[in-house]
């Protein structure tokens, strides 16, 4: 009766099997119809913003999507339920050890009967082991806890960043249309005049040229359109036909010289990288602590109870021991050693590298802003021009070869002064990354501890 209900209860505590069905990998097809909770974003300025689709994307509802909805984010989180697990597994007690056997009499004999022995055993190593087991294992959580936080920042900049190159390659096709549109006249006027023999090629070539220049950089930049918008729909988990309703002004951001050094005197208390190795370097050394501890002899403790044959119960225990003579747990010991050497100086060149990325960055930003002010200028004063030209030449007070250069003057201008702007802004998104510029907060992942 007894066996019977342990049974049970052993049976009641056991895990079952349920099928997860694969999905199909569609993604969302309409952007109105998805959420998203405020509480899980891993920034401030994403938690205090608004998410309503059913207006358009402005550059804050991207990132939030993205954080929501992108697929890599929600594999890292399922890792985080595996490191979660893991925590779990490794504060479990091991299990005793139950031994029973029975020597049946080959001939039956008067006075002997059948002998018999009972007994349960535990790992007592493993139990002395179980807290530094445990500490690493979550010491490893925690690493792929703030990897997490990591790849959530990155995946707002990155999200910025598209949210900026679609608008710019949308705003730059209009203008190239527009010139399209501006130079097909003129393509007209020089083919009839080749045609009638007013024109040689030698004359005419400008004129040809530039019409199927615009036309080349227009499907160049139709092609770059397709590309940037098709990464922003990976990247917000976005079926490949789902629209893309963006709205408002590009993402901008700016660091003062204070709080750039600021971020970098706190650099190793708020980047959830560096907090990341350093949780990875703790859980090393709680390893390394338990390698040297798994030295010491393997302990196994156990109480039996046994009949011999003539009817003789005796009650006793069973002590196991491991002699260190050889082993001794050296090999484990030396590779510990080495993978803490190794995660130390992982982290310092981190630090390093970081602090060098962000000089670099600040030295660009000078000159960047210093290159977009001239080309803002410079560009205006050509916009002027080419409007002035373009009357003239309706006109008829212009030759169409000035009228021309005038237009392509104007035209590079224009997209110098965008190409500048966009590296500027790109520029300005990482160094805004590298120095963890926002109030860190710990990712509240969907998965959760067995």
């Amino acid at each position: 009766m007894a066996c019977a209900i342990v049974s049970a209860m052993l049976v009641a505590g056991c895990a079952t099997y349920s099928p997860l069905p694969l999905g199909d990998g569609r993604g969302a097809q309409d952007v109105s119809h998805l959420s998203v909770n405020v509480a899980d974003m891993p920034l401030p300025a994403l938690r205090e913003h608004r998410f309503d689709p059913s207006m358009g994307l402005d550059s804050t509802d991207v990132a939030m999507l993205a954080v929501a909805n992108n697929p890599d984010l929600r594999t890292q989180r399922d890792q985080l339920g595996i490191a979660r697990a893991q925590v779990f597994e490794a504060g479990l007690l091991p299990d005793p050890q139950i031994s029973a056997g029975k020597d049946f009499l080959a001939h039956k004999q008067p006075g002997f009967t059948s002998a018999y022995n009972l007994g349960i055993s535990e790992d007592i190593t493993s139990l002395l082991l179980r807290s530094t087991r445990k500490a690493a294992a979550k010491g490893q959580a925690e690493q792929v806890n703030l990897d997490l936080l990591w790849a959530e920042w990155q995946t707002v900049a990155q999200s910025r960043l598209l949210f900026n190159q679609v608008m710019s390659l949308r705003a730059q096709y209009t203008q190239l249309a527009a010139e399209q549109n501006a130079l097909a006249p003129v393509d007209a006027d020089v083919r009839k005049a080749l045609q009638q023999g007013n024109l040689t090629y030698d004359s005419a070539s400008a004129g040809l040229n530039a019409y199927a220049d615009a036309s080349k950089r227009l499907s160049d930049c139709t092609i770059q359109l397709h590309q940037a918008e098709h990464d922003l729909r990976v990247l917000l988990g976005l079926a490949p036909n789902a629209p893309l309703d963006l709205v408002g002004e590009p993402y901008v951001t700016s660091a003062t010289p204070e709080q750039v050094q600021q971020a970098l005197d706190d650099l190793p208390r708020r980047r959830p990288d560096l907090l990341a190795l350093q949780a990875g370097y703790k859980a090393q050394e709680d390893t390394l602590r338990g390698a040297i501890r798994a030295q010491f002899p393997a302990l196994t403790l156990g109480v039996d109870r046994q009949r011999d044959t003539s009817d003789v119960l005796t009650n006793g225990f069973t002590l196991g021991l491991t002699l260190p003579l050889f082993d001794r747990n050296r090999g484990n010991i030396a590779i510990e050693k080495a993978t803490r050497q190794q995660l130390k100086d992982d982290y310092e060149g981190r630090v390093l590298t970081t602090r060098n990325d962000i000089q670099q960055l600040m030295a660009d930003e000078e000159t960047l802003q210093r290159q977009r002010d001239l080309l803002d200028s410079q560009s205006k004063r050509l916009d002027e021009a080419r409007r002035a030209a373009e009357v003239a030449w309706q006109k008829g007070l212009l030759d169409w070869p000035t009228y021309l250069s005038i237009r392509a003057n104007a035209l590079s201008a224009d997209m110098d002064f965008i190409a500048v702007r966009d590296q500027q802004s790109q520029q300005a998104i990482a160094l805004e990354t590298l120095l963890g510029s926002t109030e860190l907060q710990t990712p509240n992942a969907t998965a959760s501890t067995p």
